[in-house]
């Protein structure tokens, strides 16, 4: 199959325990393991981590590397210098705390080549609390490119950690960019207005490593104003209309600025998820 990269970051916050375990799921357990990882150390880490990272470049040398910032500057930088740096036509994203399925890559390397037409593939994804079997959600997207424009009106229809795309066609849009917590939904509505072709396989591919609190985190006027902007630019673009914008923006507003936290976890985890 065709080489590839995949494209993640850490931080000063992310466990050692966790970031061992999902190298270890792509690099240990994959059918078909990645070319090359890279991961931006996003800022200073604390000694742990660092010997962590040093320990699997040298274990995997030649496919660990290892782009080390001197400041924190935030997901979407990390992952614009992970992009610019991948030295493959393809790439896969991957967060530092979550579990790829071990037949993730496989599957989407498989699909890509047999649609070359296609510029981003993702799937389906699980979420878990504690213990990896201890699944307590998932989210499901739609499928085909025309069910991901329509869903795209209305919320993301990419589940970001368990993407692969076709590097020209990110940097073709100008690749990630800042845009607080929204960093993957921005960059796909560029994709959208490019006119680019977007798929998704019915299959899990990467289980989630949730919180108990993790949807009630989902609000404040900060993350409305960034998902406010994405509806915005998806109205000047035409991709939506007046009436869909104004009602997606009272649809956030309601969620994540007028509800409290305790409802608004209530709502992602009973309503918005399975």
């Amino acid at each position: 199959m065709e080489k590839f990269s995949v494209c993640t970051s850490v931080y000063k916050n992310d466990k050692p325990e966790y970031v061992r375990r999902a190298l270890d799921s792509m690099l240990v357990d994959q059918t078909v393991k990645p070319t090359e990882i890279v991961l931006v150390q996003d800022g200073p880490v604390p000694d742990e981590l660092q010997k962590l990272l040093t320990e699997y470049e040298g274990k995997y040398s030649g496919v660990m590397h290892v782009i080390r910032l001197e400041k924190n500057g935030g997901l979407g930088n990390a992952l614009r210098l992970g992009v610019e740096n991948a030295q493959y036509d393809i790439c896969a994203r991957m967060d530092s705390d979550d579990i790829c399925l071990s037949n993730r890559f496989a599957k989407q390397l498989a699909y890509l080549e047999e649609h070359p037409e296609c510029d981003i593939v993702g799937g389906q994804m699980t979420e878990f609390i504690g213990e990896e079997e201890n699944i307590i959600g998932k989210r499901e997207v739609p499928l085909s490119n025309n069910d991901i424009y329509k869903y795209m009106k209305s919320r993301c229809a990419l589940n970001h950690v368990t993407v692969m795309f076709r590097k020209k066609s990110v940097l073709d849009v100008g690749n990630y960019q800042d845009w607080f917590w929204n960093e993957d939904y921005y960059l796909w509505v560029r994709m959208m207005i490019k006119g680019n072709v977007f798929a998704n396989l019915p299959d899990d591919l990467v289980n989630v490593r949730s919180g108990r609190d993790q949807y009630a985190r989902r609000g404040g006027i900060k993350y409305f104003k960034s998902e406010a902007g994405i509806q915005k630019l998806m109205k000047v673009n035409g991709l939506i209309s007046t009436p869909r914008y104004l009602l997606n923006v009272a649809i956030r507003w309601s969620i994540q600025v007028a509800m409290p936290n305790w409802l608004r976890g209530f709502v992602f985890k009973n309503i918005l998820r399975k």
